[in-house]
């Protein structure tokens, strides 16, 4: 069953505000509503993600990353990660190029 895109917002933005008044309420290095309000922003983004997905052929810009720091990227599975990181890390280098050491394009004229 797929989800309205829209409530999967609704619900991200709710649980976004309820990770904030967990946050700002802390009772504690290990607050347990801290913790409940952590996983479900994560559920709930996940849930946006599939619907948007689902609805637009689309997704965020975002990765859920785990306690060790390790993205949950769906490209895991097959490995494909390794040759899309080698392809853009081949793409940064040639878009270095375009650019002289202050950051601007190298064919703007200097003032």
């Amino acid at each position: 069953m797929n989800m309205d895109p829209r409530v999967a917002l609704s619900t991200l933005t709710n649980a976004l505000e309820e990770h904030l008044s967990a946050s700002l309420n802390r009772r504690g290095e290990e607050d347990p509503a801290v913790e409940s309000a952590f996983y479900g922003v994560a559920d709930a983004f996940e849930a946006y993600e599939d619907a948007l997905f689902a609805a637009t052929g689309e997704v965020t810009p975002l990765d859920l990353y785990d306690e060790d720091g390790d993205s949950d990227d769906v490209l895991d599975e097959d490995d494909e990660d390794d040759d899309l990181e080698e392809s853009l890390d081949e793409d940064d280098d040639d878009e270095d190029d375009d650019f002289d050491d202050e950051g601007g394009p190298d064919d703007e004229p200097r003032q």
